[in-house]
């Protein structure tokens, strides 16, 4: 049995020390990724605490993944964070967690709306071209891991890049 198996094995018979490692292994970069696209930490710290939340409630009802935990968890993340714009007319603010004392307030503000901006354009692609996007350079995985994630073969994932980067530039240069 794999190690990822027998990790979500024994996170199934809810074994707390497979959930904490479950726990410690995925919350930073899940708290990263709904951080990079909402521009929020409370909205980041929310979107973590769902998503354990959401797969624990999954375990309960004999439910969740047998392999690719990663994806698993990062989809139900994405969902909440799509979920959360459905039902919210929000205004992105801006990100205060990049905040250097040495800053010059003009460059730190200016750097702030360029944030602002894309996070703004990228929530203008498809789900599939923020996912691609998001995972590929903001969380460093590999074209595999995406593919995984977005059960789609590797060549999809890479025109979904593509075309991502393409509009990405379209809209920026507006």
């Amino acid at each position: 049995m794999s190690e990822e198996r027998d990790l979500l094995h024994r996170a199934s018979q809810f074994n707390h020390q497979a959930l904490a490692q479950i726990y410690d292994a995925y919350s930073p970069g899940i708290y990263r990724y709904a951080l990079r696209l909402m521009g929020d930490e409370c909205l980041a710290e929310d979107c973590a605490a769902e998503t354990f939340s959401r797969y624990l409630n999954a375990l309960k009802k004999k439910q969740g993944p047998h392999d690719h935990l990663q994806a698993y968890l990062y989809r139900i993340a994405h969902n909440w964070i799509v979920d959360h714009y459905r039902t919210q007319d929000d205004n992105l603010e801006l990100d205060e967690t990049a905040r250097s004392e040495t800053d010059i307030p003009e460059n730190e503000a200016a750097k702030h709306i360029r944030q602002r901006q894309v996070r703004e354009v990228i929530r203008q692609l498809s789900p599939d071209q923020q996912k691609v996007v998001t995972l590929k350079f903001l969380e460093n995985w590999s074209n595999e891991e995406v593919a995984i994630a977005l059960q789609k073969p590797v060549g999809a994932v890479k025109s979904i890049q593509h075309r991502a980067l393409d509009t990405l530039r379209q809209l920026l240069e507006e």
